[in-house]
């Protein structure tokens, strides 16, 4: 069952949008009040079916006795009506309908009375009492809710049931009880979709801040929860709420209230609903008359001209109307005219009802309808009109004569046993019969609208929008802008044209009506104490978050790797910071390295080339390989440190440093012990000769490496160095770089280090006297001072940076300890070697050791 209703609305979407893309422009001229009496009244009429023909002759002599007002229309749709049922044989074989009605009874609920008053004196009427036992008459009426009471009550109470009472005037919702009133039927619909169509509208063009005015009535009353209720939904407020009284003489005493209210209001958009012959009614003629410029929002009953007064376009206001959809009823216009062509011509109908004059045909001719009715407006629309228009009140008459023709058509069929044998109960029963019938009742019309009689079942209404203004002389004007349907999804439920709209009011652009301006994005609001939701104040976003929409709460917050722009409006991925080789900085850092490394290299090659000379004899050549070879890890170690960090490097880097350095210094301190031992062994100290003949003392590195290895596997075992991402010390930047994991042992490595350096430094610093022609002491003891002199400075410096300056501190100390072992112990020997070659022979060293023998 659920398929099939989704499939039919799915297949009514297109012919309710094909509707709405047909233009439809209307206009009339209202009638001056004094020339047209009581406005707000409606009239009564009452239906009978006769058993023989109708002709359209017959309505003809009844309209022209009657007197010539506006609500005249209603007689004149409803004789339209009644002749097109009578044409209709199928519907009503060997049957008509006829309609009578007084002029008199078109006015006040009073004239009502003394109506009733004279037809009991005269002996018209008698109470409880049927002359006319063969008639169930239908009584047709639209006049106010009270009126309609009245006329109830003394049809009900005088003629014993013998009148089913139908209206044609707007629901009103004490009028839908059946239990209180079973023989009365509104044909208007329950306005339930009216608020959501409302409140749809003010969404479409952004406002939030909305007057209303409605009478306090019951019907006033529903109207405005339905309304709350939908606003509360859609974050719309109420600017002021004016509850206009129903009477008129405590309406008078709060007048000025109602204007001072509306006049010191902030709103832009006023919604106006309630009865049109109402205090209401008077306070929007008013507001209208003292020219307060306001975007009125109203439905079809007030779409009508306010009387012939100046008028200055200015398409910035205007009254926008909602209406109930109905299809197009053609040929009214030719019927009424055929009664009476001279009486009823296009200048009396157009004082009667809205005409369509066709402006889908005038739209491309001028881009506005301002200019196309600029000049002699009523002549250029007299050219283009072409019918009249059904208002809600008159397509309702035609429903309800169609409605009594189908209920007829049931009784007429409808096969009766026992029936009663009383004349009274007879016609009782047929009434009630008919009644029944009345109220199942449902059909289709000749324009294709599903009409239901029984309230409850009725479908929500579609409403069309028009956009209405008044011209000088009392023209006005309507043009059909857009449509709303309660059957579409949410957010397809409207559908406006802006061509239409631009067209009609010249321009597509709206006033703003706001109780606060929106907060843009990169703001957020709070509430104001006291006020409606819609009043409210804006705040910047706190730091490091967004809001990229309008009027939003709360402000969002970046992701740990993205940062706030300076707008606040979205967030931006956070540069990655960390030591590369395209950073200048890290660039000449490889680049040291890559030479240190080189010049190593070079000097090791050096050696390799000389090494049967006595300078590189003296020296210890195996130490003396293994310290350029470690040097070369040393130098090449901080490549390591270059690049995006990953967990592999993290660890090498560490590693590789802790171990190759604690290769060269153990080298260093395996020379230095080998020099102390060289000149303090003496004869008995076999055991100390042995050891530096047979090379022992080579051992001291792979030892001094194991410990420091040790040391490493416990770190890595204990905690391992990491990447650490750090998006929170440098604002828009993710600091990368290795966490050392443990930093104990991080400091435990560096202290091994010390002790191994220190060790070295001091006894290479008492051997530095020992007499020698090429005794390293000297050497070493600078090399060691500077080795240590760089990492004790390295410690503070360190602590104070952060990122990539960071990791270039840790390999600007590893390349310069580096550097000074290679440049104080190798230099000098390279210079020696290459440049000095005379002095690296046995000659000159053993000139050198007798001059010095001489001298000591």
């Amino acid at each position: 069952m659920f398929t099939l209703i989704l499939l039919f609305l799915l297949l009514n979407i297109p012919l309710i949008v094909a509707d709405f893309i047909d233009p439809r422009c209307f206009w009339r001229i209202k009638q001056n009040k004094d020339e047209d009496g009581n406005l707000g009244s409606g009239c009564s009429f009452f239906i009978q079916a006769v058993q023989w023909p109708v002709e359209k002759e017959y309505f003809s002599s009844i309209l022209n006795t009657q007197t010539h007002t506006e609500n005249h229309k209603y007689a004149l749709v409803l004789a339209f009506s009644i002749n097109e049922v009578n044409r209709n044989s199928d519907l009503l074989p060997n049957m008509s309908l006829i309609f009578t009605f007084s002029a008199l009874i078109c006015d006040y609920e009073s004239q009502l009375k003394s109506l009733i008053h004279l037809s009991l004196q005269n002996h018209e009427i008698f109470p409880n009492y049927i002359c006319n036992d063969d008639v169930c008459a239908v009584a047709l009426t639209g006049l106010n809710w009270t009126t309609t009471l009245t006329l109830y009550t003394i049809l009900n109470n005088f003629i014993s049931h013998q009148f089913l009472h139908l209206t044609y005037g707007p629901f009103h919702p004490v009028l839908s009880d059946h239990e209180e009133f079973p023989y009365l039927y509104q044909m208007a619909s329950e306005d339930t979709s009216l608020a959501l169509a409302m409140v749809s509208f003010i969404i479409h063009f952004s406002w939030n801040w909305v007057g209303l005015a409605i009478s306090d009535n019951d019907k006033g009353i529903q109207f405005l929860s339905y309304l709350r209720r939908e606003m509360e939904k859609n974050t719309v407020c109420f600017a002021f709420v004016s509850m206009i009284p129903v009477n008129m003489h405590l309406y008078m005493t709060r007048t000025e209230v109602y204007y001072n209210q509306i006049m010191t209001s902030s709103t832009n958009v006023v919604i106006i609903y309630g009865d049109t012959d109402s205090t209401l009614a008077v306070s929007f003629r008013m507001w209208e008359s003292l020219d307060i410029k306001r975007i009125w929002v109203t439905t079809s009953q007030w779409a009508i001209t306010t009387g012939k007064k100046d008028f200055t376009f200015n398409n910035l206001y205007g009254t926008f109307a909602f209406g109930h959809h109905h299809g197009e009823i053609s040929g009214f216009k030719n019927f009424v005219q055929t009664l009476n062509l001279l009486k009823y011509s296009d200048e009396y109908l157009v004082k009667l009802e809205w005409m369509y004059f066709n402006c889908e045909v005038s739209a491309p001719k001028c881009k506005t309808l301002k200019n196309c009715s600029s000049n002699h407006p009523l002549e250029w629309l007299m050219v283009r009109t072409f019918d009249m228009a059904f208002t809600e009140g008159s397509y309702a008459i035609y429903n309800a004569v169609y409605a009594v023709a189908h209920a007829l058509h049931e009784l007429t069929f409808q096969k009766f046993d026992n029936l009663p044998t009383d004349n009274v109960k007879e016609q009782n029963y047929a009434c009630n019969k008919l009644g029944s019938f009345l109220r199942k009742i449902h059909f289709t019309n000749p324009v294709e609208d599903r009409v239901n009689m029984n309230q409850r079942n009725k479908l929500q209404e579609n409403y069309d929008i028009f956009y209405v203004w008044n011209f000088p002389q009392g023209l006005g004007l309507k043009v059909k802008i857009g449509i709303f349907s309660p059957y579409i999804i949410n957010g397809q439920q409207l559908h406006l044209s802006e061509d239409m709209l631009e067209w009609a009011r010249g321009s597509t652009q709206m006033l703003t009506s706001v109780c606060s301006a929106d907060c843009g994005p990169g703001f957020r609001k709070f509430g104001k104490n006291g006020m409606p939701a819609c009043c409210f104040d804006c705040s910047p976003c706190p730091e490091n978050e967004i809001s990229n929409e309008t009027n939003v709460e709360l402000c969002v917050p970046c992701p740990e790797d993205q940062y706030a722009n300076t707008e606040q409006n979205h967030c931006i991925h956070k540069a990655l910071i960390f030591l590369t080789y395209k950073d200048p900085l890290g660039m000449a850092l490889s680049l040291m390295a890559l030479c240190f490394s080189a010049f190593t290299a070079v000097v090791l090659l050096v050696f390799v080339k000389h090494h049967s000379t006595p300078i590189v004899k003296a020296n210890n050549r195996t130490l003396t390989y293994i310290l350029l070879i470690s040097l070369i890890f040393c130098f090449l170690c901080p490549l390591l440190f270059i690049g995006h960090p990953n967990s592999v490097t993290c660890i090498l880097q560490q590693v590789t440093f802790g171990v190759a350095f604690t290769v060269a210094v153990s080298t260093v301190l395996a020379k230095t012990i080998t020099i102390l031992l060289a000149f303090r062994v003496t004869a008995p100290q076999r055991m100390m000769k042995y050891f530096l003949v047979s090379g022992t003392y080579i051992y001291i590195i792979p030892i001094c490496t194991l410990i420091q290895v040790i040391v490493c596997a416990v770190w890595l075992g204990a905690a391992p160095p990491s990447v650490d991402i750090d998006a929170r010390s440098e604002h828009g930047h993710i600091i990368i770089v290795c966490n050392k994991g443990s930093v104990s042992a991080f400091y435990c490595v560096l202290g091994y280090l010390a002790c191994l350096a220190f060790g070295s430094f001091t006894l290479a610093f008492l051997s530095r006297n020992l007499p020698s022609t090429f005794n390293e002491a000297k050497s070493i003891t600078f090399s060691m001072l500077v080795f240590c002199s760089v990492w004790v400075t390295f410690l503070p410096v360190y602590h104070s940076t952060k990122g990539k300056v960071m990791v270039a501190v840790e390999i600007f100390s590893t390349l310069a300890s580096g550097a000074g072992m290679l440049i104080c112990i190798f230099v000098p020997k390279c210079y020696i070697i290459l440049f000095m070659p005379d002095r690296n022979s046995l000659q000159m060293i053993r000139k050198k050791s007798s001059s010095h023998a001489h001298l000591s």
